[in-house]
């Protein structure tokens, strides 16, 4: 199998549902960042062979071939969107890795994008004459309704051992990093729409949180809104290519990190966590003390906690330029963002260091991915 190396890897500043990319549509979002790639490996347009982008939201078509087109792209580059909802982004780097370790592939663009904003409204069509149509937020996630919870009731079971108060704690801290690493986090983004930073990170306090609205309550535990991710848009893209492209960027003095794992997982169709959980449990990782750098979904500050908890990390660890608490879920590129975020902090580190991102979606999947810095 030959190798595959992330060779670039850029993003849009995240913005909440209705911010400064309201009017600004997925494939707009995504295609200054596929050229930001381009550009700073060096790679002309007509060299890639192919784009895989995730989406979830944008009702059919093919985001990453419009993408495509609209980033410059020649028209013989074939393009292909990936839904595994949360996991999309994510997902779509691992199949570009996948093309390139069997050699159907020399370079790939790969990541996500979503518009809570753009997204259109969906419904189901009458099934009898004169019936209206039924329109709906989310499709089911799993065939079965008595296992298909809304997925602030799973966060909310995901939460329980843990108080408002720790996971307050927890959503202040992944806050305070992203602001503590705001200059070198600006420094990955394309600007898009006059944004060039993250706009829902604050300086997240205690009285705050308190006074946050309590979202649901499962048993003796509550999640309240500033312990679950908001809705957000954002574009998040790396470029993945074979080993001589791999030397070339190294000869250049640039940072490449070779993707030593990369796999989805499937779990309990109704508890994304517990398939997280899984995912982590069932993945060839050394132990954490090896690992330099670990990005982690922070769906909800408990599902962050627990799974940690359940991994053996200290949630001191992770994100170090802040997590989704602090920049927003923009569902198909979330874990092309936590990517992103690895491969920057990487370059950050010594040759040879270890980092990871891991994510869970909807109907019990999770993705994750280990990149060693070159």
């Amino acid at each position: 199998m030959n190798p595959a190396f992330l060779l670039a890897a850029r993003r849009t500043a995240v913005a909440p549902r209705g911010g400064a990319f309201r009017a600004v549509e997925a494939h707009d979002l995504a295609a200054p960042v596929l050229r930001a790639c381009l550009d700073d490996a060096g790679v002309a347009p007509h060299e890639v062979d192919h784009v895989l982008l995730g989406n979830a939201l944008s009702g059919g078509g093919n985001v990453a071939r419009l993408a495509a087109l609209a980033a410059g792209l020649s028209e013989s580059v074939p393009a292909l969107t990936v839904d595994t909802q949360c996991c999309s982004g994510l997902d779509a780097i691992q199949l570009a890795a996948c093309l390139v370790q069997s050699g159907a592939a020399r370079l790939v663009l790969a990541g996500g994008v979503e518009s809570f904003s753009r997204s259109p409204l969906r419904g189901t069509r009458p099934k009898a004459k004169g019936e209206a149509p039924v329109f709906y937020d989310r499709p089911p996630f799993t065939p079965w309704p008595a296992r298909d919870p809304d997925m602030i009731e799973v966060l909310a079971r995901a939460a329980q051992g843990y108080s408002r108060e720790r996971q307050a704690e927890f959503a202040i801290a992944s806050h305070a990093r992203a602001l503590a690493a705001r200059e070198r986090l600006e420094a990955e983004i394309v600007p898009v729409a006059g944004l060039a930073f993250d706009s829902f990170t604050r300086a997240l306090t205690p009285a705050l949180c308190a006074r946050a609205p309590v979202l649901h309550r499962e048993g003796a535990s509550e999640l309240d809104a500033a312990g679950v991710a908001v809705e957000a848009d954002a574009a998040a893209v790396v470029l993945v290519g074979a080993q001589g492209w791999a030397d070339r960027r190294r000869q250049g003095g640039h940072p490449v990190a070779e993707v030593s794992f990369a796999r989805s997982f499937g779990g309990a169709a109704d508890n994304p966590p517990e398939a997280l959980d899984d995912a982590l449990a069932r993945a060839p990782l050394p132990d954490w003390r090896e690992i330099s750098v670990v990005e982690l979904m922070e769906a909800s500050a408990g599902q962050a906690l627990t799974t940690c908890a359940r991994a053996g990390l200290d949630p001191a660890s992770i994100n170090r330029g802040g997590g989704a608490l602090a920049r927003g879920h923009p569902i198909g590129a979330s874990g092309a963002i936590l990517a992103v975020r690895q491969f920057h902090e990487l370059a950050r580190e010594a040759p040879g260091m270890l980092g990871l991102s891991a994510i869970a979606a909807a109907g019990g999947l999770a993705s994750v991915l280990m990149l060693q810095r070159l």
